[in-house]
């Protein structure tokens, strides 16, 4: 077994109201040398809390995070960080539409089957 870390990925469209919409999972385990992150979306669900949010700029700025869990993206130097260094800037305390829980940590042989387990539980 090995110690992984986890985060899940929220859309917060009113910052200052505090509610939000679970919508992905981030895993991290530097043993087996892992950083992945899925989103999936619901955007009736979205609409129905929040009619204004702007979904293009919600799916650009959610599609990023994967990005950025695979040293890709626009952000210069993400390939030259470490997959700890991404993880936490992902998950670090922001202000903005897209923000991430508290960091949660387990034992796990699978970290792809936790990140499964993630998204079934938390989000879907």
């Amino acid at each position: 077994m090995h110690a992984f870390e986890w985060s899940l990925v929220r859309v917060v469209p009113r910052v200052e109201r505090g509610e939000f919409v679970n919508a992905g999972a981030i895993v991290y385990c530097h043993a087996l040398d892992f950083l992945h992150a899925a989103v999936e979306l619901d955007e009736d669900r979205l609409r129905a809390l929040f009619p204004d949010s702007d979904l293009d700029l919600i799916r650009r700025h959610l599609a990023a995070v994967g990005d950025l869990c695979g040293g890709s993206g626009e952000m210069p130097g993400t390939v030259a960080r470490s997959l700890g260094e991404r993880f936490r800037w992902l998950t670090a305390p922001r202000s903005t539409i897209i923000q991430t829980s508290p960091i949660h940590t387990g034992l796990t042989d699978d970290p792809a089957a936790e990140l499964e387990r993630l998204l079934e539980v938390m989000v879907r």
